[in-house]
């Protein structure tokens, strides 16, 4: 077989470029410490390589999720442990406050103590997080969610929206509880309705007014403004804003149920007298802050109340107050059943990244010791080529004449 000059070069040319890339390839392989850096060096293993890498990639994006979570309901929590403290100085300074031989300057030094607490608990309501947002005021995170005039009175400004992070590929966390929720919308300790009392001589109190019977429930055949009027200790008569009759009885025995035929059962504590009224108005949910205003009002006015209907008043207000902490109380597990998923969902994302990262090295990382061996080899053989292109080239039978 003959061989041109330029066939040889060739040859030689295009194994000494071949063994040079190899070289310079592994060269790359040493240097990253990566055994596969494209799809070229194997397809399999790079698709396999890049769903590591992607779910890896996710697992970083719901850790720093996991932060903020954990970060914002601590802030919740917080929040609520400032509201029940208030809460327990309120009842401790409320219970001295009954004890007549206080003074009215004594219970308006009570009062005042009393308006401090509604004013921590407003700025409670009012806390910033991290970024500066609002975390009381649902989606209106740059809204100031509670605004108070001289008065006393408290205007919700934010909505109830509750914003979520996803912490995992299938789960969501709440990081907020809206301020209506958290502040306004706490359960009447009276059930759903409330009551004010035209004539109490005797100090009867409301213990229970709710809606027994939706189906026979009607505001518009039966409009709220349900009066109880007392013609003696045994005589009821219930009626509602239109004057129709709801109740009838000449036997009413203290503590009895009243059942209304509007599907409202109620029941009062206290023996009442001939000439005691009430009326009764719709009024599910309190706000803790028409509450401590009441409480307020109640301290300022001394004692020219009523005693009868000041302690019926003073009782309806510790009650309603002992409502409202077991109503934070709840608040506070809430937050604390996000911040247990939170923890929870760290340790599943560690011991995933674990598994994910072994796949991953298993796959990608160079064995060194194995790498450096074949790099010198493939070297050598490099020169090797080099070397005897070099000889041989030189070579002709001129050589040999």
């Amino acid at each position: 077989m003959r061989i041109s000059t330029t066939q040889f070069y060739f040859q030689n040319t295009q194994q000494i470029t071949n063994q040079q890339s190899s070289v310079n390839g592994q060269i790359e392989h040493i240097s990253t410490g990566r055994e596969v850096l494209s799809a070229k060096d194997d397809a399999v293993a790079y698709g396999t390589l890049s769903g590591y890498k992607d779910q890896l990639n996710n697992i970083e994006k719901y850790e720093r999720n996991l932060i903020q979570a954990e970060s914002r309901n601590s802030l919740l929590d917080t929040s609520f442990i400032s509201v029940e403290s208030s809460l327990q100085s309120f009842q401790t300074l409320f219970i001295q406050s009954n004890n007549g031989g206080l003074s009215n300057d004594d219970l308006g030094s009570i009062a005042s103590q009393v308006q401090n607490i509604f004013d921590e608990i407003i700025d409670t309501a009012n806390t910033r997080d991290e970024t500066g947002g609002y975390i009381f005021s649902g989606f209106q995170i740059d809204t100031l969610p509670f605004t108070s005039t001289i008065d006393n009175t408290v205007s919700y400004q934010g909505d109830n929206g509750e914003r979520e992070l996803q912490i995992a590929s299938n789960v969501l966390i709440e990081t907020n509880i809206a301020g209506d929720n958290a502040f306004q919308n706490i359960n009447n300790a009276t059930g759903d309705f409330s009551a004010t009392y035209n004539t109490n001589t005797s100090g009867i109190t409301l213990t229970d007014a709710s809606i027994n019977d939706l189906s026979l429930f009607d505001t518009t055949v039966n409009p709220p403004g349900f009066t109880f009027d007392f013609t003696s200790d045994t005589d009821l008569t219930v009626t509602d804003a239109n004057g129709t009759s709801l109740f009838s009885t000449t036997a009413y025995e203290e503590g009895q149920v009243i059942p209304l035929s509007n599907g409202v059962d109620v029941q009062i504590d206290g023996n009442p007298l001939p000439g005691d009224s009430f009326t009764l108005e719709r009024e599910s949910t309190i706000s803790i802050f028409d509450t401590l205003q009441r409480a307020i009002n109640l301290l300022e006015a001394g004692s020219t109340t009523d005693a009868a209907q000041r302690q019926t008043d003073y009782a309806e207000i510790l009650e309603q107050v002992s409502g409202a902490l077991n109503h934070f109380t709840s608040l506070r597990a809430e937050s604390g059943i996000r911040l247990q998923l939170v923890d929870s969902q760290r340790e599943n994302h560690l011991n995933e990244e674990l598994y994910l990262e072994t796949g991953r090295s298993r796959i990608e990382d160079i064995d060194f010791a194995q790498a450096v061996s074949t790099f010198e080899q493939s070297t050598v053989a490099l020169q090797a080529a080099q070397q005897t292109f070099t000889r041989i080239e030189g070579l002709s039978l001129f050589n040999f004449l």
